[in-house]
């Protein structure tokens, strides 16, 4: 795979204009200056612990140190955004985003949809996959679904998007249908990179940001170990595996327009629990910050 990410004298550059930036304009992002984005957890990663018990993983994520979570589910609370909003504020957790169903976004549906994240403070709707997206015919009524759901969501300070893997990047014709999705949808519609899996694809996820700038506000990070089969490897934590991160997040804050980072944590290498993974590597992440 050919290595086109930022170099250590780009990065430092491109740090210091950010920073001169913000001197001429202060309204800038202060977050262009280098204040650190925050880190959320994908819940999907401790998907066991949550189904035993929601409220003792959410504490237990709250404790390691994560900002957010991005839910994958809700459990006990399906349906009580209330009771949620208090747990999560009761162990001072914001939402990153949520990976819910396209069903959400037609009909009544999308209403219920609404209230329920504007309740527990959730900005993101982002879904993690529909057979419809590598379809070629089905995959332009599914961008034109985003668009409209995207057009109804931006008045109340919210976005839809959705996650690639690695069949995203398959081709209809010469454009993979991931361009194929970005070139439809409008900039409102969040295209949130696993950066993980854009590298298992044999891609370069700093080159997808300056390709897609801005649309990338929710940023997985998947710890990845890229073999000659592609993949991700078994033996993976942040910073102890093969994907460049520094780089990637020199990417988040020059062109991604990042706002939270997300660590989703599929492998359990050593034979640790999933929560010891994702302590692990949000150790990883934090020291590269």
């Amino acid at each position: 795979m050919q290595n086109t990410f930022l170099s250590r004298r780009q990065f430092v550059r491109s740090s210091v204009l950010a920073v001169s930036a913000v001197a001429l304009n202060p309204f800038a992002s202060v977050r262009a200056a280098g204040k650190p984005l925050p880190i959320a957890l994908q819940l999907y990663s401790v998907r066991g612990d949550c189904a035993k018990d929601f409220d003792a993983a959410l504490a237990q994520v709250a404790k390691m140190g994560f900002e957010g979570v991005e839910f994958a589910g809700y459990h006990k609370y399906d349906g009580k955004a209330k009771e949620l909003r208090a747990k999560l504020d009761e162990l001072n957790l914001k939402v990153a985003a949520t990976h819910i169903g396209t069903g959400n976004f037609r009909g009544d549906a999308l209403k219920k949809a609404i209230e329920f994240h504007q309740t527990i403070g959730c900005k993101f709707l982002i879904v993690p996959g529909d057979r419809d997206f590598t379809d070629p015919e089905k995959s332009k009524a599914l961008a034109e679904t985003f668009n409209k759901t995207a057009e109804a969501l931006k008045p109340l300070g919210m976005a839809c998007g959705y996650h690639n893997h690695t069949g995203e990047f398959k081709k209809d014709g010469d454009k993979t249908f991931w361009d194929l999705f970005a070139e439809r949808t409008s900039k409102d519609v969040v295209l949130q990179q696993d950066c993980g899996w854009t590298a298992a694809a044999g891609l370069d996820p700093v080159e997808m940001m300056k390709r897609y700038p801005g649309r990338m506000k929710s940023t997985h990070f998947k710890p990845t170990v890229v073999s000659k089969d592609k993949g991700t490897g078994k033996k993976a934590y942040l910073g102890q595996d093969s994907v460049d991160w520094a780089a990637v997040l020199a990417g988040c804050r020059e062109f991604g327009g990042t706002e939270w980072i997300t660590v989703e944590q599929e492998a359990y290498p050593d034979g640790k629990s999933p929560m010891e993974c994702s302590a692990i590597s949000l150790a990883g992440l934090k020291k590269l910050l």
